[in-house]
């Protein structure tokens, strides 16, 4: 039997490439482009900006037009845990009335002991 080794002296580059970099920013830019609610018991704050619920309708609505992609619509609320529901609801109805696609930020307190 007679085998045959062959091999290179001097590596092989390869073809150069050029990858494109990661882009971070354009993430950061996508999040910060959806609109926040926040509902407290005494009022509702759009984009940090406190209204009431006539003046929240009429703004929510503006402010969803001007959007033509669904993720753009996504509207993301926060809650404190003691807004009163039907406060909730109108606020959610007004938003989905507006065309918006309702997110929830939900915070959650766990309490872990170790002994």
């Amino acid at each position: 039997m007679f085998f045959l080794v062959c091999a290179a002296v001097q590596p092989e580059t390869g073809l150069s490439k050029i990858l494109p970099k990661t882009e971070e920013q354009a993430e950061k830019r996508d999040q910060s482009k959806n609109i926040e609610v926040t509902i407290t018991p005494t009022s509702i704050v759009l984009n940090g900006s406190p209204l009431q619920l006539p003046a929240f309708s009429k703004r929510i609505t503006a402010a969803l037009k001007q959007k033509t992609s669904e993720s753009d619509r996504i509207v993301v609320v926060k809650s404190s845990p003691d807004t009163p529901y039907p406060l909730w609801i109108a606020v959610s109805q007004a938003i989905e009335q507006a065309g918006g696609i309702l997110t929830l930020e939900l915070e959650t307190e766990s309490v872990i002991n170790v002994e």
